[in-house]
């Protein structure tokens, strides 16, 4: 545990960055909302998933991998799955245990840390209803068709606070459902009915199923107590679905203080625009591996841009970010791994997850040969582990016949004195990768870490 360490996180909640102290240096607990289970994950929902596996790296180094807990959800039941469900016709649990695997099988790909737990919705359905009878039961909730519905103005002091929105303001703009059982149309939806064809549990309030705001609130007792430090997720989650659960979870546990620190990232767009299949610029975590794209690459691009500012994934950026990482993985091969990362690298991850800081210090290390730190850096930001990734490793090539190629052409040129197919060659050779070493008795081509063998077909 490394104390000394100052952790500063900016708190969607107080609207400042703020010295983080947990509540328990022995069980620093944070709360992450993950995916609703029903298709691969696209890009954006991978932000988050890199930002906080950062973060989880961090609180790990300081407070020691024994006194984190880290928790991040999988909605598997959702009127999404249903849909996909009824249009494929193959059962919902096959279709979340498929989607949940392929979402863990793409984040580890990114290099992301599996939480501590990792519970589904519907591993949590009592949990969910007792909540719900308790918030009946406290003044806070109604039963109204078959429904179960959160009392907004029971809680009207304190909604509205993380989003920074009134209760009068956001129902004058308020794009919500107007139903007829709902007192206030700010009022949201804990339990709803199920039809025999959609998934369904046994409840006072009759077959139904949860809705989205109470599973967190739920998940999260049960795992983490009334209480507890980090509650994180994109910005598109502030309202209504973190409003919705700091008002369920305070409301049920008055006790408790629910999350001390709020985290959100800032949303991706793609060559410059918001990433849309109207666009066609919208694809998924898994098209991009598929394409080649390694998975430390997609990483380095995300941590090359702060959590809170937008990110823009460019073609461009993947490249240069390719083209970088083979070079400190040549390097950081040659250095231990498990070593001790800078103190001002550490501070720099400390002072809000600056990512980019600790980028700038890897390009500084890798120029002095500070093998060492560069190493330890980038295990700290997850980009690398105990072994250098494969794709990076040169390929086992026989390059005998383009050895002898260049050769010959320089035997040719010292007679003609026309060098320009060797000039040409050395070229296609340093762009494929190759080192050219050439002496009076022959030439020598040797791999280096982005040696591409396709680049010699067309030679």
């Amino acid at each position: 545990m490394t104390t000394d360490t100052v952790i500063k996180l900016h708190n969607t909640k107080t609207r400042k960055k703020e010295v983080f102290t947990p509540i328990d240096p022995e069980n620093v607990r944070m709360y992450v909302c993950g995916p609703t289970v029903y298709d691969r994950a696209h890009l954006g929902n991978a932000r988050p998933v890199v930002v906080f596996d950062v973060l989880y790296r961090l609180l790990r180094h300081v407070y020691g991998a024994d006194h984190v807990t880290y928790a991040r959800n999988f909605t598997d039941v959702d009127d999404k799955i249903n849909a996909r469900a009824a249009e494929s016709g193959r059962p919902i649990g096959e279709i979340t245990a498929e989607t949940t695997q392929w979402f863990l099988d793409d984040m580890g790909a990114l290099g992301a840390l599996e939480p501590n737990h990792m519970p589904r919705a519907t591993e949590y359905i009592p949990q969910m209803i007792a909540m719900i009878e308790d918030l009946i039961a406290k003044g806070h909730a109604y039963a109204a068709e078959g429904h179960v519905l959160f009392a907004v103005d029971s809680w009207r002091e304190g909604y509205g606070k993380l989003s920074g929105r009134s209760v009068d303001d956001m129902i004058a703009g308020a794009r919500v459902e107007v139903a007829p059982y709902k007192k206030n149309p700010m009022d949201f939806v804990l339990w709803k009915p199920s039809s025999e064809d959609l998934p369904g549990w046994d409840s006072p309030w009759g077959r139904g199923r949860p809705g989205w705001h109470i599973e967190c609130s739920a998940m999260s007792y049960e795992l983490l107590g009334d209480t507890f430090d980090i509650h994180g997720g994109g910005n598109d989650l502030m309202f209504p679905h973190h409003e919705n659960e700091i008002a369920q979870s305070c409301c049920a546990h008055p006790e408790g203080e629910f999350a001390h620190y709020w985290l959100h990232n800032e949303m991706l767009q793609v060559e410059g625009k918001k990433m849309s299949k109207s666009l066609g610029n919208f694809f998924t975590v898994h098209d991009l591996l598929e394409q080649g794209i390694p998975g430390e690459v997609i990483r380095f691009v995300f941590l090359s841009t702060h959590y809170r500012k937008p990110m823009d994934w460019t073609e461009k950026k993947a490249k240069e970010a390719e083209k970088t990482l083979r070079k400190w993985y040549a390097q950081a091969a040659e250095a231990l791994p498990g070593g001790q990362p800078e103190s001002h690298v550490v501070d720099l991850v400390a002072d809000d997850i600056n990512t980019h800081g600790v980028l700038a210090e890897c390009h500084q290390f890798s120029q002095a040969g500070d093998l060492v730190a560069l190493r330890s850096s980038m295990e700290l930001l997850g980009l690398l582990g105990e072994d250098i990734p494969d794709w990076v490793k040169a390929p086992d090539v026989d390059l005998s016949s383009h050895e002898a190629r260049l050769f010959k052409a320089r035997q040719a040129a010292m007679e003609s004195k026309d060098f320009s197919e060797v000039d040409r060659l050395k070229t296609a050779y340093t762009e494929a990768g190759l080192e050219v070493r050439m002496s009076k008795t022959g030439v020598e081509l040797v791999p280096g870490a982005g040696f591409d063998p396709a680049k010699l077909d067309n030679l």
